[in-house]
């Protein structure tokens, strides 16, 4: 279930991937060996990021496993909608917020280091390693991605819906990175318009889980008492 909810969430957010990570696609060091290294290298740039969203997925679960074992993970899951819900219908706080933010900035600078030198080499491996580094930009689309994770308190569960996630960006950065230039930059800047209505849905969806009305698959019923709480019942 996981793996698909991923994926429906990676299929519906890639308009957001190709306005945002569009030009860093087309801008992909070119290997001087034939076309069928030019798409290998496509390819292997794909792989890498879903590597990196995979292992973020991980310790999203791992993060929603210790809320659910500490009864947080209802609360938590409302705070995340909520929150993402004021990212869609009011992202010039968000980009305040980021812009001010010194740990933004202390992740992306070494990562936009490392793209830039990255780019000046056109191995496999290196594209390949873009893959792995550019799944670290920041990026509202993964930020919604691990939100969701991050409900499931679960680490297989995390890691699943997040495989799935990566898996469905594929085919648009693909072929993106493939067709580059012929992908004109007004489609991707209205594909990128749909990115908040995409977001406060899975706002109100993350909002509903924790909300824990008993609805299947949207709102299951979890247990009020944290995992590990031993119950004890008097004898009288």
């Amino acid at each position: 279930m996981e793996l698909f909810s991923g994926l429906l969430v990676g299929i519906v957010g890639s308009a957001h991937c190709a306005g945002m990570c569009g030009p860093l696609a087309l801008a992909l060091p070119v290997p001087q060996a034939g076309r069928a290294k030019f798409v290998t290298g496509r390819l292997l740039y794909s792989i890498g990021r879903v590597v990196t969203y995979v292992l973020l997925g991980a310790v999203a679960g791992l993060v929603g496993n210790r809320l659910f074992m500490a009864g947080a993970q209802q609360t938590v899951s409302i705070v995340l909608g909520v929150v993402l819900l004021v990212a869609a219908l009011a992202p010039a706080l968000l980009k305040r917020f980021r812009a001010g933010s010194i740990l933004m900035g202390r992740i992306t600078t070494p990562v936009q280091r490392a793209i830039g030198a990255l780019l000046q080499r056109s191995s496999l491996l290196a594209l390949f390693l873009l893959g792995l580094v550019n799944g670290l930009l920041p990026c509202g689309l993964v930020y919604v991605a691990l939100a969701a994770a991050v409900t499931t308190g679960d680490i297989t569960r995390g890691v699943l819906f997040m495989m799935g996630f990566g898996i469905g960006t594929v085919p648009v950065m693909f072929v993106i990175a493939l067709l580059g230039k012929q992908i004109q930059g007004g489609v991707r800047k209205r594909l990128t318009m749909l990115m908040p209505a995409f977001t406060a849905l899975i706002a109100v969806l993350i909002i509903l889980r924790g909300m824990n009305l008993g609805i299947p698959y949207v709102s299951p019923k979890v247990p009020n008492e944290p995992i590990g709480e031993v119950r004890t019942e008097s004898c009288h």
